[in-house]
């Protein structure tokens, strides 16, 4: 058995992965961000490593306290610590990936120095952190992304380590060397003494001796690189989508290495999927600011559905949104377009509009814009997605599946587990301990827990006139560009 541990951006959960890759004793532990003005994400990182310990005990006392296997660590991307090396403790905040304080550093870095750094990536918040938290010895500071904490929670102290899926989105990685760009570090000043020796993905990086009997840590992964191998996407070409707040698409493309770290023509990044052994297998991702924040706006704000899950039955309830387009664009749309200035809009309403028509123009919004993802990404790899994968909260509805293949005009094979992303790290883990020969044996547990088959189709030429009605609503916003 594989113990897994998942920071999200809300909660953190423990599970155990067996070896059919099923999914038991989950604990869910809430943890959400703290946010003391607008644009600032915070967390309380000691109460983070509290919970990671609390949350893992818990499940193994659930299962009779066995030894494990191994351990699995995954985790929401580019959230940033730093702490004490010789007490552990953190000398400020943890700054959330979602955190836009240090928009102004990031246009300063490109205006001085040429350096492209998004306000997403740990590179400004780590220079935010060592300028307004007080004087330290930059050679008793540890920086750190969520896995390198969670590794430091769990060895007691003894293991300063990140993988290459969350350095390479730091702002500090170079794909050329496959390390830390040192020069970067310089010009930023970051002390490189503070940065975690890079590990494989999958592969043993040392013991988790706060938990019973020291299980080796097996994998350190980001979300969307588990949720990948979690759904089995681990060949050039297969692809999944995650939905949460937003919407990720992530495709693996193989072992050539991106001739670029920066955006591509249609909007997409490259990523690094996993590496094992020393190899590296790169991927690209594709990115939606707001997918289930869409419905939760129909839910709290304007008050058209009950709950999250009534979306689907309301928007069941009419065969087309006749007419209504909606661009779910509340912070900005994201892959191909990067226009940070555009805003959601609700057209095409007469007086016969209806709640129902609303709803699934909402859904149909959503799912047209995975297909622009979709297409990006094949424009951008020369790639042929076969079909898609999806999990995360919104796979379970319905209405939405069926629009994505309807906009896509591709397969949906729908996760068997809501969270991928802890399959995922089990399977990573299992695979360093032994328990699968390779990746790509853990990854052939996959089953779909349904595949939806393109049933209808949607008006694109219709979603693109909508777009551009979208763009560039707030000009100031729309002419940055990280």
């Amino acid at each position: 058995m594989i113990l897994v541990i998942d920071v999200g951006t809300t909660g953190l959960r423990s599970a155990i992965v067996r070896p059919d890759a099923t999914v038991a004793a989950i604990e869910h532990l809430p943890f959400a961000p703290d946010s003391p003005f607008p644009g600032m994400v915070e967390f309380d990182a000691t109460r983070m490593a509290q919970l990671v310990l609390e949350a893992a005990q818990t499940v193994l006392r659930r299962t009779g306290n066995p030894p494990v296997n191994g351990v699995g660590v995954t985790n929401q991307r580019a959230t940033t610590i730093v702490w004490e090396r010789t007490t552990g403790r953190p000398i400020g905040p943890a700054i959330g990936w979602q955190d836009l304080r240090t928009v102004g550093e990031c246009l300063t870095a490109k205006a001085e120095h040429g350096l492209d750094l998004a306000p997403n990536q740990s590179a400004t918040k780590i220079g935010w952190l060592l300028a307004n938290c007080g004087d330290h010895d930059p050679a008793d500071l540890c920086f750190g992304t969520v896995d390198s904490w969670v590794a430091w929670t769990l060895s007691d102290g003894a293991l300063h380590v990140t993988d290459h899926t969350n350095a390479a989105i730091t702002g500090l990685y170079s794909i050329e060397r496959r390390g830390w760009h040192i020069e970067n570090c310089q010009t930023l000043g970051i002390d490189p003494a503070m940065l975690p020796t890079i590990v494989d993905t999958i592969g043993v990086a040392g013991e988790a001796t706060a938990l019973p009997d020291g299980p080796p840590i097996g994998a350190l992964a980001g979300d969307q690189q588990a949720s990948l191998v979690g759904q089995g996407c681990v060949t050039p070409g297969h692809a999944k989508f995650t939905f949460g707040t937003g919407g990720m698409l992530d495709m693996t493309t193989g072992p050539d290495v991106p001739a670029s770290a920066a955006r591509s023509e249609n909007g997409t990044f490259p990523i690094v999927a996993w590496t094992q052994d020393g190899s590296v297998t790169w991927g690209v991702e594709a990115i939606m600011l707001s997918a289930g924040s869409n419905v939760e706006w129909l839910r709290d704000d304007l008050q058209l559905i009950a709950s999250s899950k009534e979306s689907h039955d309301v928007a069941a309830a009419c065969e087309t949104a006749d007419g209504v387009v909606y661009v779910p664009a509340l912070l900005g749309l994201g892959t191909p377009h990067w226009d940070y200035g555009a805003r959601g809009t609700l057209l095409g309403i007469t007086r016969g509009t209806e709640r129902a028509h609303v709803v699934r123009a909402v859904l149909e919004g959503i799912a047209h814009r995975s297909a622009d993802m979709v297409e990006a990404a094949e424009a951008d790899t020369g790639l042929t997605i076969p079909s898609l994968r999806v999990d995360g909260g919104m796979s379970g509805n319905p209405t939405f599946v069926q629009a994505i293949a309807d906009a896509t005009r591709k397969p949906v094979e729908v996760s068997p587990t809501v969270d991928a992303t802890t399959v995922g790290a089990g399977l990573m883990a299992g695979t360093a301990v032994g328990e699968w020969p390779d990746v790509e044996t853990a990854a052939a547990t996959f089953t779909p827990a349904s595949v939806v088959e393109p049933a209808g189709e949607l008006d694109r030429d219709a979603w693109r006139a909508a777009v551009e009605r979208s763009a560039g609503w707030i000009p100031e916003l729309s002419a940055l560009d990280f």
